[in-house]
């Protein structure tokens, strides 16, 4: 059976919670990335930002990326599955709570070794599987989509 460590994106890299929301952006614009996990001490993992917050919960409210922290925007505690998840309950996991990114953590250490964004689900699923993940994960979304028009 696959396990989360078969399909993630191993070494995600951290932003430290400290380190501001335009440092973010930039790492984001390198590494070509939408979402980087906010890891403190030890890389514990403390939330995800991604480049949606940076837009919607600082930029349109007036607030400056430059002075804006990443560990600001972290706010409770992110889903995670533990790297030895089967890839049934990564799915489960991604489907319940609408994410398109989750970390993966070790156990006991909660310390952030990869992570599972939508592209690595896409690859290993069947086309039937693939299209009821992405119906679960993107269904709240287009009533929204639609309001908006």
């Amino acid at each position: 059976m696959t396990k989360a460590s078969d399909i993630m994106h191993p070494g995600a890299e951290c932003i430290r919670e400290h380190e501001t929301l335009a440092a973010a952006a930039r790492i984001m614009r390198e590494r070509d990335v939408g979402a980087l996990p906010i890891c403190g001490p030890g890389d514990k993992l403390l939330g995800i930002v991604t480049d949606r917050d940076i837009v919607l919960r600082c930029v349109a409210e007036g607030r400056d990326p430059a002075s804006v922290t990443a560990g600001e925007l972290a706010q409770g505690r992110p889903m995670t599955v533990e790297a030895d998840e089967d890839c049934e309950q990564v799915l489960r996991v991604m489907e319940q709570y609408q994410v398109r990114r989750l970390p993966v953590i070790n156990h006991p250490e909660h310390k952030l070794v990869g992570m599972i964004s939508e592209a690595d689900i896409a690859r290993g699923l069947p086309q039937t599987r693939l299209a009821e993940f992405v119906s679960a994960v993107c269904a709240e979304e287009a009533p929204v989509k639609a309001a908006l028009g």
